[in-house]
């Protein structure tokens, strides 16, 4: 009875509703800014948790520039030893080589677009791909806010911080006119000769997966002089990209390609890409074919172009697991669903990509200690993180 009276009365006074309805509205503002400030100020940021008292290795879920002890380093190189006695099979390797793409496509089939997550701290990572109009800032700023992560700048085995570098995007008037003249006189065929071919910065992304790289990039850069190229080995996942809603022809060309197959052009000559990302798809190529496949990518960076890399460091977590007859060769595995993934040392990328030419600005170990609260487990993943840039022409 009392609420059909309640009722009632809310419905012959429209005014008393409308304001009711506002004093609700800004009631539940003010607790969701209250909460979103209190947990601002209890969590540390991502790049500032470091653990000092290993009594409290349960008090967060990630540690980061954790350092191990001489115990520890041993403990993983002995397990290294043990899981790589034994090296597949001759034979067995070439079938993994040759069914790599259906592999993959299997993968992917399987996963669709739910095994990885949008990686936004991209942004933070690598400067280079932040948005440089005043409107892309201020949207990336948005979507950064809520990830936290690593804020300082990253610190290298030597404890000394890395260079921060300037936008790529910014260039000399020389560098455009040399810039032009190569496309020029490589391409001869109409107005626009290859995809991009008008816009003012060009990204490739090597192994784009299902896009969750190139998204996060097109959704918080809005300059519309902005071009991104991305390709993958699966077919599969290339046609997951090109279904996503946020694909747009005018933006964005996505195709299949084996980078390690020089005879396969790509839909873009050389001397024409700002940056190149490589984000955990380098350890997935056989490591006899690492070389020449970057030198390829090298030879279509524009002077002063970079590539940006993240991927598996020596004795990561991922590397300790591995059962005995899973190894190919030295520190390169097959996982149980064909795929296959190496470990690098930091001296490893150093060779590769300055054999290809280019001038080192970045190469640092991530160690980071990830913990499972509920189960009380502690999981130590390395990872590296690169970036090489292709010289100027002097």
């Amino acid at each position: 009875m009392c609420h059909c009276l309640l009722l009632t009365s809310l419905v012959i006074r429209p005014r008393q509703i409308s304001v009711l309805f506002n004093v609700i509205r800004m009631m539940a503002s003010n607790q969701s800014n209250s909460v979103e400030e209190d947990i601002k100020d209890k969590r540390p940021q991502f790049g500032n948790r470091f653990l000092t008292d290993p009594e409290q290795v349960f008090q967060h879920n990630a540690w980061d520039n954790v350092d191990w002890d001489e115990e520890q380093i041993q403990q993983a190189k002995e397990k290294v030893k043990a899981n790589s006695s034994d090296f597949i099979s001759q034979e067995t390797q070439e079938t993994y080589e040759r069914e790599a793409g259906k592999n993959w496509d299997k993968f992917y089939s399987q996963h669709q677009n739910r095994f990885f997550k949008d990686r936004r701290w991209l942004f933070t990572e690598f400067p280079e791909l932040a948005p440089t109009t005043d409107d892309s800032k201020e949207l990336a700023s948005t979507e950064l806010s809520n990830e936290e992560k690593m804020n300082e700048k990253p610190v290298n085995d030597t404890g000394m911080c890395d260079k921060v570098t300037d936008d790529i995007n910014v260039e000399t008037n020389e560098q455009d006119n040399v810039e032009s003249d190569i496309l020029k006189e490589e391409n001869q065929e109409g107005d626009d000769p290859f995809p991009g071919w008008r816009s003012n910065t060009r990204i490739l992304e090597v192994g784009c997966g299902v896009g969750n790289t190139v998204f996060p990039i097109l959704q918080t850069n809005i300059d519309d002089k902005l071009f991104i190229y991305c390709c993958d080995f699966s077919e599969v996942a290339v046609d997951l990209v090109k279904a996503h809603t946020d694909y747009n022809v005018n933006r964005c060309h996505a195709f299949v390609c084996d980078v390690t197959d020089t005879e396969t052009p790509f839909p873009f000559p050389e001397n024409s890409l700002d940056i190149i990302i490589m984000i955990f798809v380098l350890s997935a190529i056989k490591p006899e074919r690492m070389q020449l496949t970057i030198d390829r990518l090298a030879r279509h960076l524009k002077p002063g172009g970079r590539i940006v890399l993240r991927d598996y460091g020596r004795y990561d977590l991922a590397q300790l697991r591995f059962k005995k007859g899973r190894c190919l060769s030295e520190n390169f595995y097959v996982r149980g669903d064909g795929t296959r993934v190496y470990f690098f040392t930091q001296d490893d990328l150093r060779e590769l990509f300055t054999k290809a030419g280019l001038v080192e600005e970045q190469n640092l170990t991530d160690k980071r200690l990830q913990v499972n609260r509920g189960r009380q487990l502690t999981m130590y993943r390395v990872w590296i993180q690169c970036k090489y840039r292709k010289p100027d022409i002097s």
